[in-house]
């Protein structure tokens, strides 16, 4: 009875978070955690791509650490999705070389699980395609500027590859503003947050295109990094064809209204919101070449014109320009090709005012915006911007993204 005693006493220990185990040969053995992990790519996985990231599911338990080595013992940087979905390495992979991924993760007692993977990325491919993000990391952006992406004009993206095109895009904001994608067309992409981005944002920029696979034997060439930043405050251009007037304001305060002539009715002017494009000082206007003119002037749709104080709003060629020869008419009648004419002085002005990717927002003339022409994605309702994607949208009350 005292033997039973004991053993019953043995197995009450057992219960207690101090818990020793014993095996047959007088041994302690560690206690097996109820965590599971479930990692990819699948052990032995060959010919990976390089832009392959750690699958990783945890179940009766949490992550507690993502270690990924070469076989020659270099470490690999990352970090996890903002989902917890999969670990990202910083930059690609080196191709023809075999990595261990080692996860571990703690269950509710902290006992650890650990799970490994290796696998081989592929030989260099011959096929690449090139990506361009448009924005510079040199200048202060207005705040409508969108964030965007082209890849070669000879190339388009299938459609099944995008939502993974969309997933390797990885953009973060301070303060955060969680935004989307819209695929323009099958080449050119465009990022926008929900609203405008507030003053004195700063975006970080991670594509990480480089060997990611694009459909069709064709791969990306390289990641593209940026940091880009928004201007220390809010200013926008308000056109009133009603009114024949342009208004300037600064953080929501009117700073100047200027008279202005718009398109006549055979050249509108466009309605929507645009986005300050291009800046030039001087330019020249030549016209001759559109449909009925065959290379002649004629003096009113045809002409070749010296241009002071430009800002180019769409890619068809509307702008804010200085107009000597119609300072009789701004404010009164609208004489233009579709461009929005004001005085020499006014022009200076609010082209010193403005920035690239400060929006310009027309009202009251007889076309819309066509898709597309220009930076357009804040002329699209923020549910019509995100049909564009291919991702489910973006979780806009938290600061989290990927």
């Amino acid at each position: 009875m005292a033997s039973a005693g004991v053993l019953i006493g043995a197995g009450l220990v057992a219960c207690g978070t101090d818990a020793k185990f014993v095996n047959g040969q007088g041994e302690e053995e560690p206690p097996e955690s109820i965590a599971s992990i479930s990692v990819g790519p699948e052990d032995g996985t060959e010919k990976a791509p390089v832009s392959t990231e750690i699958d990783i599911e945890v179940t009766d338990g949490e992550l507690s650490e993502v270690v990924l080595q070469s076989a020659e013992g270099d470490t690999v940087e990352g970090r996890m999705r903002a989902d917890g979905s999969s670990w990202v390495p910083t930059s690609p992979l080196s191709y023809d070389t075999t990595y261990t991924a080692t996860v571990t993760a703690l269950d509710e007692f902290e006992i650890p699980e650990v799970q490994e993977t290796t696998f081989s990325t592929m030989s260099s491919p011959s096929n690449r395609v090139w990506g361009s993000l448009w924005n510079g990391s040199e200048y202060e952006y207005g705040q409508a500027v969108p964030i965007m992406l082209d890849f070669d004009r000879s190339f388009s993206v299938p459609e099944e590859e995008r939502a993974n095109v969309e997933r390797r895009l990885f953009v973060e904001s301070d303060p955060a503003q969680p935004g989307a994608w819209h695929w323009f067309s099958g080449n050119h992409l465009e990022y926008r947050p929900k609203d405008y981005w507030q003053p004195g944002t700063v975006i970080t920029v991670r594509f990480g295109l480089g060997g990611l696979p694009l459909g069709g034997d064709l791969y990306g060439e390289t990641d593209i990094n940026s940091t880009i930043k928004i201007g220390a405050d809010a200013r926008v251009v308000e056109v009133d064809n009603s009114t024949k007037t342009m208004t300037a304001k600064k953080n929501g305060e009117v700073v100047k209204t200027m008279p202005v002539s718009l398109g006549k009715a055979s050249t509108p002017s466009y309605y929507g919101t645009m986005v300050v494009m291009e800046k030039l000082e001087e330019t020249v206007f030549d016209t001759t070449n559109e449909p009925g003119c065959d290379g002649k002037e004629d003096g009113e749709n045809c002409y070749i014109t010296d241009i002071e104080w430009a800002q180019r709003l769409t890619w068809s060629g509307q702008f804010i320009h200085s107009a000597p020869w119609s300072v009789g008419d701004q404010g009164v009648r609208n004489v233009s090709h579709g461009c929005i004419n004001a005085s020499p002085s006014d022009s200076e002005w609010i082209f010193n005012f403005t920035r690239i990717g400060d929006p310009v927002v027309v009202t009251g003339t007889e076309v819309p915006l066509p898709y597309g022409d220009g930076f357009t994605a804040w002329d699209l309702t923020w549910e019509d911007f995100l049909a564009g994607s291919y991702l489910p949208p973006p979780d806009t009350t938290t600061s989290e993204q990927n």
